[in-house]
Order: structure tokens, then sequence, then C-alpha cells
């Protein structure tokens, strides 16, 4: 199929591909927020269990957005978890840590995510993708806001 919207073939594919290791850590995050809502304990359980559902349910919209992105540029997204465990730079969570641990977790998977977007920028640039960029820009912005919320629970 020929695709014309400005930006080469092989420009597309190494943003895809960039875009597919994003769509990978986001949904892992993604899951292991769900796992942390569904576990939290402790005596910040309320306030978790609230902040880690806004938080995944943001992931989830998130998630598609960037699938979407990635099929608009002509490239198939990756959609398994063994895919997304080859892809990520976030590992799966095992076991249940006590809460301080999840929201230190959690602060350096967000972390690891902005990483994985700003990656991506400069493949983004040079193929003239603006609405990638914009894309990768607001992921950035959400990403490094729920990690200044995040890391602010742990100061005492």
């Amino acid at each position: 199929m020929n695709i014309n919207t400005g930006i080469p073939e092989s420009k597309r594919l190494r943003i895809a591909e960039g875009l597919s290791h994003l769509l990978a850590d986001s949904y892992t995050l993604y899951l292991k927020t769900q796992n942390y809502h569904w576990n939290v304990t402790g005596p910040m359980f309320h306030t978790l269990h609230l902040m880690f559902q806004e938080q995944y349910t943001e992931l989830s919209q998130a998630v598609d957005l960037i699938a979407e992105r990635i099929r608009a540029l002509g490239i198939y997204a990756p959609g398994s978890y063994a895919h997304f465990q080859k892809l990520s730079a976030i590992k799966e969570e095992i076991d249940i840590p006590r809460a301080v641990t999840m929201i230190e977790n959690l602060t350096s998977d967000h972390e690891k995510v902005v990483n994985t977007a700003r990656s991506v920028f400069p493949t983004a640039e040079k193929g003239d993708d603006e609405a990638t960029l914009d894309l990768l820009t607001q992921r950035i912005q959400i990403h490094e806001k729920t990690a200044w919320m995040l890391r602010s629970l742990l100061e005492e």
C-alpha cells in the first residue's frame, strides 16, 4: 500500500519502531499500575488506590493513542505480552511489594517512559513528523508530572 503523508517510508519505519518501544513501556506500566491498584495495602491504601486508578485509566487511553499513531504511519502495532516484554524497559511485577516500594517503582518507571519518549524525539524531528512530536510532548509532560507527584509522596 502506498502511503503518501510526506514522511518517507524509511523514516516512518524508524519512528514506528521507537513508538513501539513507547507502547510497550506504556502497556507494561499500565499493567503494573493496575496490579498495584488491586493489591495496595497499608495506611495510605485509600489515597494510593484512587491515585493508581487515575494513573492506569490515563495509561489505558495513552496506549490506544500510541498504537493508533503507529498504525497511521502504516506499520502494525505490537500487541502481545511477549512482544511488549522484548521491547519494554520496564520490568513486570511478579511480587506484591509494600506501598512505599510501589511508589518508588512507579516513579522510576514513569521516568523510564519519559526517557523512551525522548529517545524517539530526534527520529520524529528528522522525519518532519509533527503529529508524533505532539504525541511525544504530551506523553513526556504527563509522565514527568506523574513521577513528580509520586516522588512527593516519598518526602518527609
